[in-house]
């Protein structure tokens, strides 16, 4: 098996494994229980958002509420601000590229709340600059979300640029989904009021992730019933997960810069390999995150490419996971202005620090033998 989908998910960490079932086994007490048991799981659920908050660097002033993943974190951003501070402002700005949690939840508050969303535009490499967001912003505006690395080609935007523009308007909240930037990509999170991210794409476990955010936010629940995590997110809390979100994230931070350079290297060398080729157009930028290299094909249609490649036991996608919805084009692509043959066929490789040269080898290797043996478009 070569996989090379890591953007989707990545296989758990042997030490998180580990982890788990160590804390399953010994402190399985539920963190709510008022016994030493019990305050045994809690103590080791606060030394997890401690460890969490230091690596990213804001332990003075944010806080860390877990949760499910990012898809539940976005909701939560989005509805519990909308709800908890409408009166300052009734106006959503996202990136067009966003997460399909961010974009659905977006609509989804403008048609339940009467709230405004406004798509803001992107660059050619897919980013919003400090300049577009300038253009857009107003005091009715009381949310903007901007990724930190997009899922499908790995631009980045520059969080800490883009969050002066926001601090303009104080009644103004900025988040961020950091899901595929956090522990792989050096991002200064500093000026962002609220982040969100996924445990599975740096090792946790599926089902796990946090919310991010600064002490002085808060939100109008979304699960109602319990006290945990702060009021804002009801139900006991899976500490055994929880540790472990805080394990993989503090392994990433340590191996970021060995682990980054390394799938530069994969990086590089597929683009090498794939540049002169004109059946590939090249999508992702040398500047995007290493971790992705999303191309298009100028011939060929990617879905057959892409099941052709899974018979071989290589694994790489078309679109991204959470959006696949059969023979739709990428609207990342599109919102970068690429021409309708290359938005809808593209393909996306996504590595980790597992992955070989060899393996990069062996999918060139094979594609550009399907490539010469299916029927073009």
């Amino acid at each position: 098996m070569i996989y090379l989908d890591n953007a989707a998910t990545v296989r758990v960490l042997d030490e998180v494994l580990e982890e788990h079932a160590r804390i399953n086994r010994d402190y399985f007490a539920n963190a709510g229980s008022h016994h030493y048991f019990g305050y045994q799981a809690k103590n080791l659920l606060e030394e997890a958002r401690t460890s969490i908050l230091k690596d990213l660097k804001l332990e003075k002033t944010h806080k860390v509420m877990f949760n499910s993943g990012a898809t539940e974190g976005n909701n939560t951003v989005l509805k519990g601000l909308a709800l908890k501070y409408a009166n300052r402002g009734k106006r959503i700005l996202v990136g067009p590229t966003e997460h399909p949690s961010i974009l659905t939840t977006a609509n989804d508050v403008a048609r339940l709340y009467g709230f405004e969303v406004v798509k803001l535009p992107v660059d050619e490499s897919g980013r919003v600059t400090p300049e577009i967001l300038s253009q857009y912003m107003d005091k009715q505006t009381l949310i903007v979300s901007i990724m930190a690395v997009n899922n499908e080609t790995g631009a980045i935007n520059d969080l800490k640029a883009l969050s002066e523009v926001v601090k303009q308007y104080p009644k103004c909240f900025f988040h961020s989904d950091a899901t595929q930037g956090i522990g792989k990509v050096d991002i200064d999170y500093s000026g962002v009021d609220l982040l969100t991210f996924s445990g599975h794409k740096i090792g946790a476990f599926k089902g796990s992730g946090a919310l991010i955010y600064h002490n002085r936010i808060g939100f109008e629940s979304l699960h109602s019933g319990g006290s945990q995590e702060g009021g804002f997110r009801a139900g006991t809390v899976d500490v055994p997960s929880c540790v472990c979100l805080a394990k993989a994230l503090h392994l990433c931070f340590v191996n970021q810069k060995a682990w980054g350079e390394h799938v530069r290297e994969l990086n590089n060398h597929l683009r090498d390999q794939l540049k002169d080729n004109p059946l590939i157009s090249i999508n992702s930028l040398p500047n995007d995150s290493p971790y992705v290299l999303n191309f298009s094909l100028t011939k060929h249609k990617a879905s057959v490419v892409v099941e052709a490649l899974s018979r071989l036991g290589i694994y790489v996608s078309s679109i991204a996971a959470c959006s696949s919805k059969g023979e739709e084009p990428s609207y990342v692509l599109e919102a970068m202005g690429k021409p309708s043959w290359a938005s809808h066929n593209p393909i996306r490789v996504s590595f980790n620090h597992e992955t070989s040269l060899e393996e990069v080898d062996a999918f060139v290797n094979a594609l550009e033998k399907i490539l010469q043996e299916v029927r073009p478009l």
